[in-house]
């Protein structure tokens, strides 16, 4: 199988609108631009007392905790850099209000909130998403078992496995570890909430792609479409091996075993069903079967639907350019994500340095709900730029705004003194 080089497609003029739109773009304090983004959406609101289940009052020591949870710089230093807040109150507002359901729902109002804007809507529907891991170097003790890959060095550290939707929204995001396959992650983020479930189309890169990630996103109606590195060498496999023309003998790899799946089919739609119903996080039971695979027939079962699959993918994608153009945009969209987030993590040199699994988790969903943060603003602000751009009299095709990203920061300022304005007591 021989696959062409995709050109890129990128219309002339595209470049040039990105960088005046962003000229145009007015500068901000990080927390100036959280306070805007709280009053449009509310987004504080999803922190309740553990105890009580009342909305947080403090709203501006709530916000503190949350930046430096997105920033990675701790509430002793965030203590240090703001004047409104010592550490105990920090720390009484982070123990009282900020875990990990609360870091959900606050993140769904504003993936939600954000997909609604008018700018976000030239980019996708929220239909599609791309998945992909980023790493984190880590402390060497503690509770957390950190683990060194070698492909990023010799220092231990993790992995933040986050969906980005195709309007640039980080729905979901878990911490992995370092070493760990991508693979069986793929469909925890997309059950995770309700963005993720509106997913038609998921793409990921040569990590995300095994047989029974084939198999799982099939039976739950999810078209995966994976970037598979080594894809020439991949091998087909049919019903009938006697049927293939002697032109194409040398592409297949062997007989479906269809006995095994009409056998297990009832426990292979169970299995299903138990992921879709939230009883079992799909990884978990994924690792199952990986680890099953010679001596059960159910794991050998789903391997075969997911043979069947990845043989039909292969084929749609050899005579599908669009597939391999669309995949290959929102797997961009999730690599961009990744610079957005490294320049954010300005504290400690870039190290999650907390020695729990809990604390690294909060660290990773700070800096999460952060992004999404900062995206949302941009989309808003875009979408007036535009608005201001065509007011000068400028022509501001729309397949041009296609091409826009709401992951800029230049503009932003995220260090120093991290000063709030007085609150105003109702929002619009």
């Amino acid at each position: 199988m021989r696959l062409e080089r995709l050109e890129t497609n990128a219309p002339d003029g595209a470049d040039e609108l990105v960088l005046d739109l962003y000229r145009r773009l007015p500068d901000v304090r990080i927390t100036d631009l959280m306070l805007e983004v709280d009053a449009a959406t509310g987004f504080t609101d999803a922190f309740t007392h553990l105890r009580t289940g009342a909305p947080c009052k403090d709203r501006i020591g709530l916000l503190n905790v949350l930046l430096a949870e997105g920033l990675n710089l701790g509430l002793s230093k965030m203590a240090e850099a703001s004047s409104t807040h010592d550490y105990l109150q920090l720390s009484r507002l982070s123990r009282w209000h900020v875990e990990s359901e609360a870091i959900e729902r606050a993140l769904a109002i504003l993936i939600e909130a954000q997909s609604r804007l008018p700018m976000a809507q030239f980019w996708g529907a929220a239909r599609s998403a791309s998945s992909d891991g980023q790493f984190f170097p880590t402390t060497r003790q503690g509770e957390a078992m950190n683990l060194v890959n070698a492909r990023y060095g010799n220092e231990p550290g993790l992995k933040a496995y986050t969906h980005v939707s195709d309007q640039f929204g980080p729905f979901a995001t878990q911490t992995i570890p370092a070493t760990a396959n991508k693979a069986p992650y793929i469909l925890d983020g997309l059950l995770m909430n309700e963005a993720g479930r509106r997913i038609r189309e998921q793409y990921a890169d040569t990590g995300g792609f095994t047989d029974l990630v084939f198999a799982t996103t099939a039976l739950l109606a999810y078209r995966f479409i994976p970037r598979i590195r080594d894809l020439p060498s991949k091998r087909l496999y049919v019903f009938e091996t006697k049927c293939v023309p002697k032109e194409l003998k040398g592409l297949i790899g062997g007989k479906i075993r269809e006995d095994t799946i009409i056998a297990n089919w009832p426990d292979i739609l169970r299995s299903a069903a138990t992921m879709a119903a939230g009883v079992m996080r799909p990884s978990q039971l994924l690792r199952k079967f990986a680890a099953w695979l010679r001596r059960h027939d159910l794991a050998v079962a789903l391997r075969e639907v997911g043979r069947i699959e990845r043989t039909l993918f292969i084929i749609d994608w050899l005579l599908d350019t669009n597939m391999q153009r669309r995949a290959q945009i929102g797997l961009n969209k999730g690599e961009a994500h990744h610079a957005l987030k490294s320049a954010m993590r300005i504290g400690r040199q870039g190290e999650i340095r907390d020695r729990t699994t809990e604390g690294q988790h909060f660290r990773i969903a700070g800096l999460n709900l952060l992004a999404a943060i900062i995206i949302y603003w941009n989309t808003d602000q875009l979408g007036h730029a535009v608005a201001r751009r065509k007011r000068s009299g400028f022509s501001t095709p729309k397949d041009l705004l296609a091409h826009i990203s709401p992951l800029g920061w230049a503009h932003i300022l995220l260090t120093g003194e991290y000063r709030w304005r007085k609150l105003v007591t109702e929002r619009p």
